[in-house]
């Protein structure tokens, strides 16, 4: 009876690069990346923009640590606010307040000539200025100084509205009734004389803090407004 031939096992061999099935899987997994992160890119819109690095207040010189780049989705209205694409010019001032975070409309920066505010330095009682910031908004009422032998009360008078708080800085006093603060406010350049007289002539200041502090800083007594030019 003649014997079936026995089949011979082969050996399995590891794949070479010179295999051509290899070769071809490779580059179909390189094509198949390239493709997915073209897709992806293409579907990016972000476009980089200028952010408030902290509380920018109507008066303030720009400086490079005043913003910060952001990539962001472009929207319609983008158009309105500052493009990172070049740095703020040289000699910019913010006209405008811009809160921490926030997108920087391209209205809120311009030349030191559109600006209109001056800082001036006004101590008021401790007790008015407290939990004042930078950033915030306070109305200045000021009561002129009389002498003791005057039988007339003194008029308190509004002297300006929603001005713009620059610095705070606590000085001297104490705790008790003669304790003051130094507060640094942005005064619209017409009213900068007023404020100074009533320093100097050492009136009464009281600074009432305005609710929400998002007023305009050239708000006229009156309650008209006068925007500044450019913003």
């Amino acid at each position: 009876m003649t014997e079936l031939a026995q089949p011979v096992a082969k050996r399995l061999q590891r794949p070479s690069w010179r295999d051509s099935r290899l070769l071809v899987g490779v580059l179909l997994v390189l094509v198949a990346a390239t493709l997915g992160a073209k897709a992806v890119a293409s579907t990016d819109d972000r476009v980089p923009m200028w952010v408030a690095t902290g509380d920018l207040v109507a008066g303030d010189m720009v400086t490079a640590d005043s913003v910060r780049r952001a990539d962001v989705r472009l929207d319609d209205d983008m158009v309105s606010y500052l493009s990172a694409a070049t740095p703020p010019a040289a000699g910019t001032y913010v006209v405008r307040d811009v809160r921490a975070g926030e997108l920087v409309p391209r209205s809120a920066f311009a030349a030191a000539s559109q600006v209109g505010l001056q800082r001036v330095t006004v101590r008021a009682d401790a007790v008015s200025a407290t939990g004042l910031a930078r950033g915030s908004r306070v109305d200045l009422f000021v009561t002129p100084k009389t002498s003791l032998a005057s039988t007339e009360k003194a008029t308190t008078t509004k002297v300006l509205t929603a001005a713009g708080v620059a610095s705070v800085q606590s000085s001297g006093g104490g705790l008790g009734s003669n304790a003051t603060t130094s507060v640094q406010l942005y005064v619209p350049t017409d009213r900068v004389q007023t404020v100074v007289e009533a320093v100097d002539g050492e009136a009464k200041l009281t600074l009432v803090p305005v609710v929400g502090g998002g007023t305009d800083p050239l708000t006229e007594p009156d309650g008209s407004t006068s925007s500044a030019p450019g913003s």
